[in-house]
């Protein structure tokens, strides 16, 4: 009896053991489609052209990672790396990071055995009329209507061996969305640190705006005292008072819309900030000039913005995520092995519990084959690989929207260098002509008319080139954020939430 036993249980572990072998030797094999980056072809330069020839030769990925510093203003470095500690959004892509590294540790789980204790303590009682009337005549009564008890603890364990890699398929494509989560959060970085670099952009330039308004505003006042005491003189009539009086108030009328864009520039830097609305107002109330770009921009080459913008590089990641995705559906096509044992004891009485005759076990393998599940095996393929090809269709339109806004981005930049050149040269011009117009006026040579249209010229002009110098600015922030600039500055600050380990 003992050897029959034996051979038994000698048999039972060449099973599991011929299992294991298995499992080792098809370690390798992972089903479905492996990943292979996309090889994607762009031009080898850019179609706008900028003034200096070697600005496109190489890009200063040092100077690019921290672009701000090209402003050189003290103020808008310190917003910037205040915003990279306090904004909302940052501070929610680093929480998604989180997320997606306890994914992926919960994909990772699945290699290892399942270990669980159990514990139980029952009290049965069985029918006394249980069989009585089972049959006539018969004098069998098999409810007893005793009560018994039954004690159990024990362990069972349970590993599903990972034959065909449908667990190494979703590690990986929980892998890639941690990285995927990763340039999310790059992303957002590069946002918001142009954000907050127009804002602040927005808020010289609205102040800019408002010192040319308040000084017209004051040669314009001088201009209506003039036409009173030309009036009074009997030197000219009351057209030319009131022509200088609505000339005066149309300029004082703007004055106030002016201020209201201000003051929505700083609310909107405080929030991008973490601050509530207000908070930053007094450390921007001071005017200060309106920061000048630098000289030359080196932009580099297309393939420079594919490798570095985040969101061409999240894009690629959420490819190679959903084609892993590909391979975990494949693997429901082929069986599960899996080894499971118990080993526990079993006694009636809690006194009997722990002697050796209460011991019980149970060990072996166990398979399980897919034979008909109405399709949706391979349905569900079928949805994987169509999402597939959805993510390459998405990483190659986020290619072409990149390079689109690089585009755009530069030659918005250089037309706008052009339109201020224009609008300086403008602005110095009518300067002058306003100043000759008030003293042919005054000594009686030329109409009041002249004066009207030469101060209203004078005030559009400066404004639009207050307006022009930061826009020129901003395009150059925006050029930036569409070279992907920014998100390397944070990167040692924050290896927490970049490393790919």
């Amino acid at each position: 009896m003992k050897s029959s036993h034996g051979n038994k249980f000698v048999q039972l572990v060449s099973t599991i053991l011929s299992v294991l072998l298995i499992a080792v030797i098809s370690g390798c094999l992972a089903v479905g489609p492996d990943y292979v980056r996309p090889d994607t072809t762009v031009n080898k330069d850019w179609n706008t052209k900028l003034k200096s020839d070697s600005d496109k030769k190489k890009t200063d990925t040092n100077n690019l990672a921290a672009w701000w510093n090209a402003l050189a203003d003290p103020k808008l470095s310190s917003l910037i790396e205040r915003a990279e500690k306090g904004n909302l959004d940052l501070k929610k892509a680093q929480a998604k990071i989180r997320e997606a590294r306890a994914r992926r540790g919960g994909a990772k789980a699945s290699f290892f055995p399942t270990l669980n204790a159990t514990g139980s303590a029952n009290r049965s009682r069985s029918s006394e009329n249980l069989g009585s009337n089972a049959s006539i005549g018969s004098n069998v009564d098999i409810g007893s209507g005793t009560t018994s008890d039954l004690y159990a603890a024990g362990f069972d364990a349970s590993w599903e061996l990972d034959i065909f890699g449908g667990v190494r398929r979703s590690v990986e494509s929980t892998q890639a969305n941690l990285e995927a989560s990763q340039e999310d959060r790059r992303d957002v970085l590069v946002s918001l640190l142009a954000e907050v670099a127009t804002n602040y952009i927005d808020v010289r330039t609205y102040q800019t705006r408002l010192a040319v308004a308040e000084a017209n505003l004051k040669s314009q006042e001088e201009t209506y005292q003039l036409t009173v005491w030309q009036s009074q003189a009997g030197l000219s009539d009351e057209l030319a008072v009131q022509q200088a009086c609505y000339n005066l108030e149309n300029t004082r009328s703007n004055i106030p819309i002016l201020r209201t864009g201000l003051e929505e520039a700083m609310n909107r830097i405080a929030v991008l900030l973490g601050e509530q609305p207000g908070k930053i107002h007094e450390e921007l109330t001071k005017r200060e000039r309106i920061p000048v770009t630098p000289l030359n921009i080196a932009v580099g080459v297309p393939a420079d913005v594919l490798r570095r913008r985040p969101d061409i590089r999240k894009a690629e990641r959420n490819l190679a995520s959903q084609t892993a995705s590909v391979g975990v559906a494949v693997a429901d096509l082929y069986p599960k092995f899996t080894l499971s044992g118990t080993i526990g004891l079993e006694a009636l009485s809690t006194g009997n519990l722990f002697s050796s005759g209460s011991r019980t076990y149970g060990f072996g393998p166990g398979i399980t084959i897919p034979l008909f599940a109405g399709g949706s095996i391979c349905q569900n393929i079928e949805v994987q690989s169509a999402l597939q090809e959805q993510y390459l269709i998405a990483y190659e339109t986020t290619i072409l929207n990149a390079l689109e806004e690089v585009e755009n981005a530069l030659t918005a930049y250089a037309e706008e260098q052009h339109h201020k050149q224009t609008l300086t040269d403008a602005a110095a011009a009518a300067k002058q002509a306003a100043e000759l117009a008030k003293n042919k006026y005054q000594s009686g040579l030329t109409a009041f008319n002249d004066v009207l249209d030469v101060e209203r010229s004078l005030l559009s002009f400066e404004d639009e080139l207050a307006k022009s110098e930061g826009t020129v600015t901003t395009n150059l922030i925006s050029l930036y954020k569409a070279l992907g600039g920014g998100w390397e500055s944070a990167a040692n600050s924050n290896k927490i939430f970049l490393n790919r380990k």
